[in-house]
């Protein structure tokens, strides 16, 4: 039994964390414009990877991102290298996985915000950007902590679309999932029950932690 692909895939699915409650957040913001042309659509179109099949998804990932897509042909002439079959590809694809979850976290969060609080500020004149990060965004922190826990251990745990998308190793050494179906394979029963043990316990873990965090912020 080895804890390297558990270790492997907490550096994965952290990177994939900053990058979803960032994108995931801005997201939610606009989503909670009811102006917004296009908003049920562009909602669907966000919350697609929980419907889409990761198999699916992994290809989509591997067209958008592979050599004969504009953004994977970009990444290899700057940095000299692909995005699928390397630790970005992985990055990007278990963000793209666990980024609905922080969306619909977030904008939990910000429905829950009194909006005398926003007229309030705007009435004293705060400008629509000030009041985003003076007001809304520090009153809807615990929604985004909690999207973020539950960005996290859906990373933790992804894969389907990070096998297509960055292969079954990284640097020699398999994410965790990968490695539990390797370890089914090869009937090491004793090496499946401790990793799976392990990311059961820090996801369920993960998931109490975030529905504290979306209670209290309910109550609030």
């Amino acid at each position: 039994m080895t804890w390297a692909p558990l270790w492997l895939s907490f550096e994965i699915a952290a990177l994939a964390t900053v990058l979803t409650v960032v994108v995931g957040t801005a997201l939610a913001v606009l989503l909670d414009w009811k102006r917004l042309p296009g908003r049920d659509f562009l909602d669907a179109l966000v919350s697609a990877p929980l419907v889409l099949p990761p198999t699916v998804l992994g290809y989509y990932l591997l067209v958008v991102l592979g050599n004969k897509g504009a953004i994977g042909r970009a990444w290899e002439s700057v940095f000299g290298s692909t995005i699928v079959f390397n630790y970005p590809g992985a990055v990007i694809a278990a963000a793209v996985g666990s980024l609905p979850l922080v969306v619909r976290a977030v904008r939990v969060a910000l429905e829950g915000i009194d909006p005398n609080l926003i007229f309030a500020a705007r009435t004293l004149g705060a400008r629509p950007v000030r009041v985003l990060f003076r007001v809304t965004l520090p009153l809807a922190a615990p929604g985004i902590v909690a999207g973020a826990m539950l960005g996290f251990a859906r990373a933790l745990g992804d894969y389907g679309a990070t096998q297509m998308v960055a292969g079954s190793r990284l640097d020699g050494t398999s994410t965790a999932s990968i490695y539990v179906m390797d370890q089914l394979l090869a009937n090491n029963d004793d090496s499946v029950f401790a990793m799976s043990a392990a990311m059961t316990a820090f996801g369920v873990a993960m998931l109490y932690l975030a529905n504290r965090l979306t209670r209290r912020n309910r109550r609030g």
